[in-house]
């Protein structure tokens, strides 16, 4: 039987986790998640996918995802660098990552996300980027009274030791490369500080086609730039 959550929390990263669980497809057998931290979306994903495998280059992370995740048979964790784990190239049906990328050099991140995906298979990314433009600026200034609020209203707090890293590249860099690397990418920018990226690979959908109805709304927004 699986064993409850430890110390269950919210925040700005949580906060997209239910749009990335809606697109799961059913029937995903394979799913990936890219800097898993201490595990809790990976865990929410094993009911959505058969297997699930989460990869973090701390392993202070690492520890605290295996530990939270007695019960789950079929939920893996890798300590090691995403760029360069050995990892299936083309075998996961679905491949997230929540404020990883930053961390990343993006180009190369993004393209080793893409070739790890299976064709037909999904990729959703949540990052963070910095604004630099008027527009971005009047997006955060705008936002900046409900985000606020909402983080002291939901008590948003995070694991303790969860590395962080200053954002380089602007909301519109990440838009552009983003376009380049997966034609057809959709880009939307969120509320609480975040952007998100969903691509789908060209190909069959990689299982029956009577389970591919569930293809998730787009994760909420306040504006497309």
């Amino acid at each position: 039987m699986r064993q409850p959550d430890v110390k269950p929390y919210w925040n700005t990263n949580v906060a997209r986790h239910s749009g990335i669980l809606r697109a799961v497809r059913e029937g995903c057998s394979d799913a990936l998640d890219v800097g898993c931290g201490d595990g809790l979306l990976a865990r929410k994903l094993a009911g959505r996918a058969k297997r699930v495998t989460g990869i973090d280059k701390s392993p202070e992370m690492i520890a605290c995802a295996r530990e939270f995740a007695a019960g789950y048979p079929d939920l893996t964790f890798i300590e090691g660098d995403f760029l360069t784990a050995e990892l299936p190239t083309a075998e996961y049906d679905f491949i997230c990552s929540v404020t990883t990328i930053h961390h990343m050099e993006f180009e190369a991140a993004l393209t080793r996300m893409r070739e790890l995906l299976r064709p037909g298979g999904r990729l959703v990314v949540v990052g963070l980027a910095r604004e630099a433009s008027v527009g971005e600026w009047a997006t955060l200034i705008a936002a900046a009274p409900i985000v606020r609020i909402t983080k002291v209203l939901r008590r948003a707090r995070g694991p303790e030791g969860m590395p962080v890293a200053v954002p380089q590249m602007s909301y519109g860099q990440v838009r552009a490369a983003a376009r380049r690397l997966l034609p057809g990418v959709r880009y939307r920018r969120h509320v609480l500080r975040r952007y998100s990226l969903t691509w789908e690979k060209p190909g069959p959908v990689p299982f029956s086609p009577s389970c591919t109805s569930q293809t998730g709304p787009p994760l909420s927004t306040t504006a497309e730039s």
